[in-house]
């Protein structure tokens, strides 16, 4: 994984709540209604003239596609944008094995006298 990369991915999960302008309690129902308000008003066609609307709209479908998905959701809720890294590269299935051995392995090794 490349510096820039690995930098840009945290295990907070809340950035995404924050794209829709929610927080992480929002129901099912209150993602897609901030969805479908913020994919009208930065969609593409409605803002031929502003360049960014085309990177928020993205950026909104992104946050969208991954909160409304009931499993990248809970991954996302509980390991972030790392988790679902993690989920991409060795899939779903294995993300907590992932974490739980990660955080197993990088115990730091005491002396104990």
């Amino acid at each position: 994984m490349d510096q820039q990369r690995q930098r840009a991915l945290s295990t907070s999960g809340e950035s995404l709540y924050l794209v829709l302008g929610l927080d992480k309690s929002a129901t099912t129902d209150d993602i897609k209604k901030c969805y479908r308000k913020l994919a009208l008003k930065f969609h593409p066609d409605k803002n031929p003239d502003n360049p960014d609307a085309s990177d928020k709209f993205k950026e909104i479908n992104n946050a969208h596609s991954i909160l409304s998905d009931g499993t990248k959701k809970n991954i996302y809720d509980k390991y972030g944008s790392l988790g679902l890294y993690v989920a991409e590269q060795f899939g779903e299935e294995n993300v907590n094995t992932y974490f739980v051995l990660s955080s197993w392995w990088a115990k730091p090794i005491t002396n104990q006298v």
